[in-house]
Order: C-alpha cells, then sequence, then structure tokens
C-alpha cells in the first residue's frame, strides 16, 4: 500500500474492521421461547384429621403434626406448616393427600402452640 492514496489505505482498513466484527456477529443465535398473561382460580385444600403427635420421653414437646388434605397437591409442591404467628414454618411432606411436619427442628412445643397454619403452593 506503499504509494497509494489516502482514501484507498483508509477504504482497506474500514473494510478489515467490517469484516472482522461481522464475523463476531455473525454466530449469534437466540433460540424460540414464549411468554404469556393468564388468570386462574386459586383454591385452597380442606384440612382434616389433624394429629400432634407428642414425643415419647416429653409430652410436652411436639414431634410432628400430620394431617389429610382433601385433594392431593401437585408434583413438587411447597407444603409448610407453622404451629404459633410468630414462630418456625416446619417443611412438610406428602404421600397423596396424607401430610407429615417433623416439628424437631427447632422444637416445637405443646405450651407454644397456639395456631395451625397451613401453607401449600405449588
Amino acid at each position: 500500500m506503499r504509494g497509494s492514496s489516502p482514501w484507498i489505505r483508509f477504504a482497506v482498513v474500514g473494510a478489515a474492521c467490517l469484516a472482522g466484527s461481522y464475523a463476531y456477529t455473525a454466530s449469534n443465535s437466540v433460540s424460540d421461547s414464549r411468554a404469556g398473561d393468564g388468570t386462574g382460580t386459586i383454591s385452597g385444600f380442606v384440612i382434616s384429621t389433624v394429629k400432634y403427635n407428642l414425643n415419647a420421653s416429653n409430652p410436652s414437646n411436639i414431634d410432628s403434626v400430620t394431617y389429610s388434605l382433601d385433594a392431593t397437591p401437585p408434583a413438587g409442591s411447597t407444603i409448610r406448616t407453622q404451629l404459633a404467628p410468630t414462630a418456625s414454618w416446619y417443611a412438610c411432606t406428602n404421600v397423596g393427600t396424607a401430610v407429615s411436619c417433623p416439628t424437631t427442628s427447632p422444637q416445637a412445643t405443646v405450651a407454644a402452640a397456639t395456631n395451625l397454619r397451613v401453607v401449600i403452593a405449588q
């Protein structure tokens, strides 16, 4: 490029830059995706046959709470139980409509249990 006009050199350098930047952007790809908005009914569960299972050695401690639901929660649902308004939430598991909530970490006590609150979310 010796002896060539400055415009030719500028055009060659510009073309090289454009070709290089095209190489970087040409490989981008975006997969198909979905988005949506909608409404659905939120309904509750009917809870029955509540049982507070006391510790065999110290019956002032509640080792677990079990209860039944009127319908089986969808797989992967989160089930939590609380025994007093400011108390800890306990993680629960279910087999069909039967729910079991260990209440030993932290240890629940009969004296501190003032209400039963259940939250189930899918």
